[in-house]
């Protein structure tokens, strides 16, 4: 079938038999290729047996092994594809734990397959482009322009007087100009993929805002009508796309 080769190929782990079929049914009637599976250990088993995806879709509660214990044996196993919950138990610690466990978002059943359907295409659409600038390439967009090499941004010609960890920050959504940036992506490069980031109100999320409102300062010392970097609320940033140069 035409088109076939260019579906976003997903993994469905839910043990709620009569879920599990309407959601994969939806998923597929809305362009996704779906393989589902009732519990963890037939997951690990069909992937091990050559099974691939683009990303994966856990519910907190399955058998034998919970969905937020199965990611970080996920990770231990060598399988480092985006991991997305979705599950009824929408409370503000589960959500933070599946973020503080590296999950790159958490979908409250009670949205729909559309919403997660939605969600799930940022992610795979962030996590698949390539962001990475050779040393020596000078990245433009719009009224900003990178030095790698140096490590420098400027406005309008004018020094920001970035940190090393802001200018990464700002080099990953520039790189991603227009599209959503993940609050773990943007963690991750701050330190590194997989670090473990405190829980609650002092977890990851919370050093990203902290570290974009910093960023957001600097520039406005420079242009005090900056506003490139947008946020999309629960999610994470992105660098908004170039205005017109007579705008």
């Amino acid at each position: 079938m035409d088109g076939v080769d260019d579906r976003i190929r997903l993994i469905l782990v839910d043990d709620d038999d009569d879920f599990r079929e309407a959601a994969s049914a939806e998923l597929n009637d809305l362009g996704f290729a779906v393989e589902s599976f009732a519990d963890g250990q037939s997951m690990l088993s069909s992937v091990a047996n050559g099974t691939t995806a683009d990303v994966i879709v856990l519910d907190w509660g399955l058998p034998s092994i919970s969905g937020i214990d199965l990611l970080p044996r996920l990770r231990r196993e060598g399988i480092q594809l985006p991991v997305v919950f979705l599950t009824g138990r929408s409370s503000q610690h589960h959500e933070h734990l599946a973020f503080d466990r590296g999950a790159l978002d958490f979908v409250d059943k009670a949205r729909g397959v559309p919403i997660l359907a939605k969600r799930i295409r940022v992610i795979v659409d962030t996590t698949k482009r390539p962001k990475a600038l050779e040393v020596d390439e000078i990245l433009h967009c719009g009224r900003l322009m990178l030095k790698p090499r140096v490590s420098r941004a400027y406005w309008d010609e004018a020094d920001v007087n970035l940190t090393l960890t802001e200018f990464n920050i700002v080099r990953l959504l520039a790189s991603n100009v227009g599209n959503h940036v993940t609050y773990r992506a943007v963690y991750d490069c701050m330190h590194h993929v997989g670090f473990i980031a405190g829980s609650g109100e002092n977890g990851y999320r919370t050093n990203v805002r902290s570290s974009i409102k910093r960023i957001r300062n600097k520039f406005r010392l420079v242009d005090r009508e900056f506003s490139e970097i947008e946020n999309y609320p629960s999610f994470g940033y992105r660098w908004g796309k170039p205005k017109d140069a007579a705008a």
